[in-house]
């Protein structure tokens, strides 16, 4: 079973001695947010993209996608070491509609000559059924995954989805903070059956709560919201 603690552990063995302070503190920002919080942040954060005018030139995106993966507070921060993580949820495109969302969790680290903090909402289109199946594996690793195309909205992305065939994921990001730009190639992105057994109080595996078509009650405002965008 893959916990939030395992998940980073697994993210610590592949670092630098240098980047474990900063993951050993995370645990504690992770606990300090349950379920619930996520859902409403990410429903905020669709909210958010509404507004932005980079999306606003591709809405023809989110009508195509076959799944939404959505992180409301990715947190990178440090001085000489970076790091970065947050929690998220995914949702896919069903015959009735949006599925209920299936909780996720993203980390990664990097070294460089960094300084301060930023925080940013981050939202995956997933375009193709072979992006999705990349993100219902145990493990997807940005920009290492073969044959799974990651672009970045804003950045050639109306081109590339005019072409004769779609890419499989594309990246909106909002930051705020003194970095120059978010950088997430690398990043690993896993599933959490943990969090979704807590919101759903029962066991079950992310295909479970993607696929069921049981859909609950505490997560309609933010089906709702995916909706409407279009």
């Amino acid at each position: 079973m893959l916990t939030r603690a395992s998940f980073l552990r697994g993210v610590a063995l592949s670092l630098p001695m240098a980047a474990l302070p900063m993951l050993v503190a995370a645990p504690a920002a992770w606990a300090q947010t349950d379920q619930q919080t996520v859902i409403a942040g990410a429903r905020k954060t669709l909210g958010d993209l509404r507004h932005d005018k980079a999306f606003g030139n591709a809405r023809t995106l989110i009508r195509q996608a076959r799944a939404v993966l959505v992180f409301p507070k990715l947190i990178k921060g440090g001085f000489i070491v970076g790091g970065e993580g947050g929690e998220g949820v995914l949702m896919v495109r069903g015959a009735g509609g949006w599925s209920d969302p299936a909780f996720y969790a993203m980390g990664s680290a990097s070294l460089g000559l960094q300084a301060g903090l930023q925080q940013a909402e981050v939202i995956m289109l997933v375009m193709t059924q072979k992006g999705v199946q990349g993100l219902l594996a145990n493990e997807f690793k940005i920009g290492a995954s073969a044959g799974i195309s990651v672009v970045t909205l804003g950045s050639g992305v109306e081109g590339a989805i005019g072409g004769a065939s779609l890419p499989d994921i594309v990246l909106w990001s909002s930051s705020t903070g003194l970095y120059g730009g978010l950088t997430i190639d690398g990043s690993i992105i896993r599933p959490q059956p943990d969090d979704d057994r807590a919101f759903y109080g029962r066991p079950v595996t992310t295909r479970d709560v993607l696929y069921a078509h049981t859909p609950t009650d505490r997560a309609t405002a933010l089906r709702r919201e995916l909706a409407s965008l279009g």
